[in-house]
């Protein structure tokens, strides 16, 4: 039976899924950049590792003191810090320096599609990487306020997703209709539930 490393090192060098999967979880209407705007460069690493027999993708709940996104769940990231770091680089070295993931324990796989992030003047690039054991975990207390280590196979499940109408605090009266992936009592919605819905859209032809 294949591996699901093997599986998504091959499905990721073939064409993405694309924009196209991310907006199935994309809130509508959905804030995208200016034309012409200039987005700074970031990186998030998507690890999957397995544990208890599935396999697993540790997910952060942002630190109250963060500058951007505190509060919301995400993947291990932020931007890169020197113009010579590449995506790669800026991924591994953030996924250590927020829950102790190891780089030298990691092997990249590929890389998903960019999501601009409009609010914070990102273009986020996701890294896929795999973990042959589940890390030792070190989150660092002033960046994640809570570790969620998300199964897998829980993207799949009919009930994973539902929606939810919120007030848009930018342009106040508009209204969003926002999905969100429920997740160990977390929502998780915005970039990382669209990074994750193009994610899921590899999976299509894989048997777990």
């Amino acid at each position: 039976m294949t591996l699901l490393p093997d599986y998504l090192r091959e499905r990721l060098a073939q064409p993405l899924p694309g924009v196209t999967a991310q907006l199935r979880m994309a809130p509508n209407p959905r804030r995208w950049p200016e034309p012409g705007a200039v987005l700074r460069p970031a990186a998030a690493l998507l690890l999957i590792y397995p544990h208890a027999g599935q396999w697993h993708v540790p997910l952060t709940v942002r630190g109250s003191t963060l500058r951007d996104h505190t509060g919301q769940v995400s993947l291990p990231g932020g931007r890169l810090d020197r113009p010579d770091e590449s995506v790669q680089e800026a991924a591994l070295r953030e996924a250590h320096e927020e829950i102790g993931v190891a780089p030298d324990h990691v092997e990249i796989l590929g890389r998903l599609t960019p999501v601009p992030i409009a609010v914070s003047g990102y273009l986020l690039h996701p890294v896929v990487g795999a973990a042959t054991a589940r890390p030792d975990f070190a989150p660092a207390a002033e960046e994640v306020e809570r570790l969620i280590e998300l199964p897998v196979v829980r993207l799949l499940e009919p009930d994973a997703v539902a929606w939810e109408e919120r007030v848009r605090s930018q342009t106040p009266g508009t209204i969003q209709n926002v999905p969100y992936f429920e997740i160990a009592g977390a929502r998780i919605w915005g970039a990382t539930a669209m990074i994750l819905a193009e994610f899921t859209a590899l999976l299509d032809r894989f048997d777990f």
